[in-house]
């Protein structure tokens, strides 16, 4: 993997910490507030955990494979 490649990845990677971590705080600020839509709910968490299996899978791919 090229180092621009890994740069865009590492970018990529950061932004969508960012997302997860805006959802996350969405999520709190909905429950505090007591208007919690539970199909609005759900699409959040829904799309939580897809940003979890993406950011997971950008991790595997920044981290190289070791051979033990």
């Amino acid at each position: 993997m090229s180092e621009e490649e890994r740069a865009a990845l590492s970018i990529q990677l950061e932004r969508l910490r960012e997302e997860h971590r805006d959802l996350d705080a969405a999520i709190a600020a909905l429950l505090l507030a007591g208007q919690a839509d539970q199909l609005q709910l759900q699409r959040l968490k829904k799309r939580k955990l897809l940003l979890r299996d993406r950011l997971t899978q950008l991790e595997d791919a920044l981290t190289p494979d070791i051979i033990a």
